[in-house]
């Protein structure tokens, strides 16, 4: 990861100083950096994991991430990321929107170093992260649940699926062990959404560093919420009302938060996500018992249950 981290400040570099401070100032925020996690712990279950290819694609993963995440904050007015300004905010929106466009290309030109398929999935993979950030802005055509979840698989479980079969690919594992590993990228990367949905309400802000309710405040659909709404007990009427109503107020969405805190839909959502991690582990079972399945099993937990 440290070889990942200098990579990444070296890619975000331009002849321009202006462009350089622009495409790092996310970097230097810093970051889970979740995905490249990915790709080297997957790598390990092939015969290469040092493959300089695996470096590269660990970058590509992030450098994609990190590019959205401009426009995700320019699509949010957001006026802070990872505890420091956005780019929006300290400088535009126009500068953010380039940013986050030179950043894919930054990352597309990578990508083409690792060969045609590196290519042909990595826009695979962009198409359907774009689709899922434009859907969730859109009304659920059926199901609200499943809109949600088919939103949260494309914004994030792709990209993630992406860095568990990039990790396997190019360290040389077999094809089985690359789909496997692929389809447990997707389902821990749900999770891994998922997870930050309960998190929104259950946590301690201490504890996690989130503010507790923000997206409940800013009216933006979870898990618990979503559950808490498919609810038919008399007895959750006020809760349901709430949900569906303007939660600027203080006091309504104290009132709202404290309701959901004791409400079972916030129990249920944390027994999905587990049962999710439960699915990607099985998948696991390719895998030689081991340091590398252990470490990959503990990583699908970890998700699940995560506090911050």
């Amino acid at each position: 990861m440290a070889e990942v981290e200098k990579a990444l400040h070296d890619h975000a570099a331009s002849p321009s100083p202006y462009v350089t401070e622009a495409a790092r100032h996310l970097f230097a925020a810093g970051g889970k950096r979740f995905r490249p996690l990915l790709v080297l712990l997957a790598a390990e279950a092939g015969a290469d994991p040092g493959s300089a290819d695996v470096l590269t694609a660990a970058c590509v993963v992030e450098i994609t991430h990190v590019g959205s995440l401009y426009h995700d904050d320019v699509m949010d007015e957001a006026s802070l990321r990872r505890g420091a300004d956005s780019a929006n905010s300290r400088w535009d929106n126009h500068v953010a929107i380039l940013t986050g466009d030179w950043l894919f290309a930054k990352s597309s030109e990578l990508t083409a170093q690792l060969g045609a398929d590196a290519v042909t999935i990595q826009a695979a993979t962009f198409t359907r992260l774009v689709e899922g950030q434009i859907l969730e802005g859109v009304e659920p055509d059926g199901d609200p649940l499943q809109h949600y979840l088919d939103v949260v698989a494309g914004k994030t479980g792709s990209l993630i699926a992406t860095s568990a079969r990039y990790g396997a690919r190019f360290s040389g594992t077999t094809p089985e062990v690359e789909e496997a590993l692929t389809a447990y990228g997707e389902i821990v990367g749900s999770a891994f959404q998922l997870s930050d949905d309960i998190l929104d309400i259950a946590s301690d802000s201490d504890e996690s560093g989130k503010t507790p309710g923000t997206d409940l405040r800013e009216g933006v659909p979870t898990l618990p919420v979503l559950m808490a709404l498919a609810s038919t007990d008399p007895a959750d009427a006020r809760l349901r009302e709430l949900l569906r109503a303007d939660l600027t107020d203080d006091a309504l969405h104290a009132e709202a938060l404290g309701l959901l805190r004791q409400h079972p839909a916030l129990e249920q959502a944390r027994a999905y996500v587990i049962a999710r991690a439960q699915e990607a582990k099985a998948l696991l079972a390719i895998l030689p018992e081991g340091p590398v399945r252990t470490a990959l099993e503990d990583f699908a937990d970890v998700v699940a249950v995560r506090s911050s």
